[in-house]
């Protein structure tokens, strides 16, 4: 008799059962509205093994592709095999945005909120738009590619109420963005603008339910999130950023003098969110690009005031900006989910059982997983350690090659648990650094300045905030700075998101700031590949020129 299983808890299998009903037995939470009729698309699973012994895909499971199915549609056939699976929206390990070394007072200004409370009425600008229901609320919301956060805010006086995080709904499509974009432009256009709409409603019934409070008395939305996930959020067309000039729609009608602001303000029953039937929902202004909202957030959030500062949110997208001499350049790094569990064997997000940090004691690595659990995989602050900790004992040469034994396929890292790193995890690693080693390199040369030369380094997002920077310095993930200059600034882009929920003039100003920042595509600079290879050296930054080889800038 085979079995089914979900983060440790088995049952046996029987013929003719969904996943769904298992779901039910282990205490697992399956979304869904519709029934289990498989209308809603709500109960998306990934089956990680197993997924030969369940029958057909129905035609309600027409838009995924494996090892994804619905739940209640995935019905077990042969009882004699192991099933492995686990939702999609799985709980990762949450940074509000006050988080490591961020803002500090628990509120934020509220003094010139899109509604205020006047006469018994909420009102917005000088339209009455409800009766007052006792409490005026807010959702300031981070749309990543891997994970969404999601703050409930009190509109009136600038409390973070409650912050909720969650995986991306929309991972079924692809890691990154442009799997998302080349599978909204197939048969199944809207599907993900469905599936990330269904998660925001989910999270508030929850929030509504927590609170004892209505759905009613939240009246605005503040959406930060990379151009791709912005868009989509708003059901428009992305195809025009999976080609060149990789610009939004947005971005086109503001160039063609249809529009003022890249920005976005839109009614939310319009996009399907079941809040206050006047209630708005308004998008973070576009920079340019890939480099979208969650970086004008990070921007809103973040002091660059700096005579020269670069502010870096690493991410599967990972955003460089760079202030120096008055003028503030922006970029985009495909750096690809290497980092956040994708292209490495025993790669994962930051959930429970996850290796955080590790170091070698010279005979085994000793390691922390989340929560204390045993390991299941290692997340992205863990393989920094693990790249820095081969390099540093000489067990792993610059290019990846282990250096006990240059044949070898494979490392061992936690081997009781089978817990390895491969030459080819290695190499997509690598390219991941390299990419973010790129941005901030030509970005830097482009202002005619060093990456070293940076007064002060921003690491912003829940990936950076759990970093050992010393280790990032050591492979080139991140310039060679004193730790003085460093500074984790938490999630910023869910902090830029609270303050533009609470204040009209910052959201004009950051729509004029992001209005003069310049765009580069690192893709155009001459000699990109030969960077990019730099790059791909698991060294510091700046070593490729201190040993004589040809300088990376």
């Amino acid at each position: 008799m085979g079995t089914i299983s979900h983060d440790g808890g088995s049952k046996q299998l029987v013929a003719g059962r969904t996943i769904f009903d298992y779901a039910d037995d282990l205490a697992v939470r399956v979304a869904t509205s519709c029934g289990r009729a498989g209308t809603c698309h709500e109960c998306v699973v990934e089956v990680t093994a197993g997924g030969e012994a369940l029958g057909a895909p129905t035609d309600e499971e027409r838009f995924l592709k494996e090892p994804f199915r619905l739940a209640c549609q995935a019905v077990v056939e042969d009882d004699s095999s192991d099933i492995t699976f686990a939702p999609l929206r799985r709980q990762p390990r949450i940074l509000t945005s006050r988080s490591g070394g961020g803002h500090t007072d628990p509120l934020s200004d509220a003094s010139d909120p899109p509604v205020v409370e006047r006469d018994g009425g909420v009102w917005r600008g000088e339209e009455r738009i409800d009766e007052f229901r006792g409490r005026m609320l807010g959702l300031a919301v981070d749309v990543g590619t891997t994970t969404v956060a999601l703050e409930l805010v009190d509109l009136a006086s600038g409390q973070a109420l409650q912050t909720r995080a969650f995986g991306s709904p929309q991972q079924f499509a692809g890691s990154d963005v442009m799997n998302r974009i080349s599978y909204d432009g197939g048969e199944f256009r809207g599907e993900l603008h469905d599936a990330i709409i269904t998660s925001i409603n989910s999270a508030v019934t929850d929030l509504v339910r927590d609170w004892g409070i209505s759905r009613r008395q939240i009246y605005e939305v503040v959406i930060a999130g990379n151009s791709t996930m912005r868009d989509l959020v708003f059901g428009l067309d992305v195809q025009g950023l999976g080609q060149k000039p990789y610009q939004s729609i947005i971005e086109k009608e503001l160039a063609a003098g249809a529009r003022t602001t890249s920005a976005i303000d839109e009614r939310a029953s319009v996009l399907g969110m079941r809040l206050n039937p006047h209630a708005r929902v308004y998008g973070m202004p576009l920079i340019g690009s890939h480099v979208g909202g969650d970086t004008a957030a990070d921007i809103l959030a973040t002091d660059l005031t700096s005579q020269t500062a670069m502010l870096v949110d690493i991410g599967t997208n990972t955003e460089v900006v760079v202030r120096s001499g008055g003028r503030m350049l922006a970029a985009s790094c495909p750096a690809g989910p290497a980092f956040e569990g994708g292209l490495v064997g025993f790669g994962m997000p930051a959930y429970t059982g996850a290796i955080e940090s590790l170091r070698w004691d010279g005979g085994a690595f000793v390691f922390e997983t989340i929560d204390d659990q045993p390991p299941q995989g290692i997340c992205g602050s863990g393989l920094i350690d693990l790249l820095a900790e081969l390099r540093s004992h000489d067990m792993m040469d610059t290019k990846g090659v282990f250096g006990h034994d240059r044949r070898a396929s494979h490392i061992d890292v936690v081997p009781e648990h089978g817990i390895t790193l491969s030459r080819l995890d290695a190499s997509n690693l690598a390219q991941a650094k390299a990419a973010n080693y790129c941005g901030q390199t030509i970005v830097c040369r482009e202002l005619g300045i060093d990456p070293a030369d940076v007064e002060r380094l921003y690491l912003s997002g829940g990936f950076a905030n759990y970093v050992n920077v010393d280790n990032a310095i050591a492979i080139g993930l991140l310039p060679p700075l004193p730790p003085e200059r460093v500074t984790k600034v938490g999630n910023t882009s869910l902090q830029g998101a609270q303050e533009a929920l609470l204040s009209l003039q910052k959201r004009a100003a950051i729509e004029a700031t992001a209005a003069t920042i310049e765009h580069i595509e690192l893709e155009m600079a001459p000699d990109f590949f030969e960077v990019f290879v730099d790059g791909c050296r698991l060294e510091p930054m700046g070593a490729a020129a201190n040993a004589g080889r040809r300088p990376s800038s």
